[in-house]
């Protein structure tokens, strides 16, 4: 079962094109409700399996972070040839691959949509043990360890709860456990963006849940903070989990979105193809 997806205007030109990112051992099924907002509202969108992700999970152990970078990259420059304007945005690791883009292509970019941007390991989930984990990081334990996914699965409404639940049970939407060398590779990059965020200058919509459970409001705070962007938004969310997309406020989220996508383009409807 292909978990990619691309949604294309085919008797309309669109207003442009968004490139999303899912999140780390996550796949594009998470995306599929917000890019098909995204869709309905006049944007072709764009989502693939991050390397070491899709149908063969055992690849998560050996992708390297440069791997995700090259592959946010090409599949940008491949947008960038055929649209005028062309969007990013993430979820989670999506996010922080969202930034590095906008830090590679700051002329390029139109816009970025960061959503749950997962600089730093705090939310208030992780373990006791979590600044540990930097340490086990650095030693062979990385290679051994899984860090099991576990209640409340980032969503605080319980009613979707469940069915994320049952969906990563079955395994074909995406991992029920964090590699800890997949956890070590998304660091990485955090470290690498986090260093380069100065050279960020596209306009930005920052979302995060004030009660995010794997990454705290520190993340996108930082962002906000060290973003050489004028034109930047944070909003905080107060009913929500890490997964925003899906819980008690995506209809916010999703409308902050495209809110956003339309404020920073010169087209305001959808033209019809002569």
């Amino acid at each position: 079962m292909s978990l990619n997806f691309i949604f294309i205007h085919e008797d309309v030109k669109p207003k442009g094109a968004v490139l999303l990112f899912h999140g780390l051992t996550g796949s594009p099924f998470e995306l599929k409700k917000y890019g098909q907002f995204l869709y309905n509202n006049g944007y072709d969108v764009y989502a693939e399996c991050l390397p070491g992700h899709g149908e063969k999970f055992d690849e998560i152990y050996t992708v390297k972070y440069q791997d995700w970078l090259d592959f946010a990259y090409l599949k940008f420059l491949q947008l960038n040839e055929k649209y005028e304007k062309v969007f990013v945005s993430g979820l989670c690791l999506g996010a922080v691959l969202a930034l590095a883009v906008a830090i590679k292509y700051k002329d390029d970019i139109s816009g970025v949509i960061s959503l749950s941007t997962t600089l730093f390991l705090d939310g208030w989930r992780l373990p006791w043990y979590k600044v540990l984990i930097p340490l086990a990081l650095s030693t062979i334990i990385r290679f051994y360890y899984c860090y099991p996914e576990c209640e409340p699965h980032g969503i605080k409404n319980e009613r979707t709860r469940s069915v994320v639940k049952k969906l990563l049970e079955k395994g074909n939407v995406g991992m029920n456990d964090f590699p800890m060398t997949g956890i070590y590779e998304l660091l990485k990059l955090s470290s690498y963006v986090r260093k380069n965020l100065s050279q960020i200058t596209a306009p930005i919509l920052l979302i995060h849940s004030k009660e995010d459970d794997l990454t705290s409001t520190k993340s996108a705070k930082v962002v906000y903070k060290n973003i050489s962007s004028e034109d930047k938004k944070l909003i905080i969310l107060y009913d929500s989990y890490h997964m925003v997309l899906y819980d008690n406020e995506k209809d916010y989220v999703f409308n902050e979105a495209i809110n956003f996508l339309n404020q920073h383009n010169p087209v305001r409807e959808v033209q019809e193809v002569c």
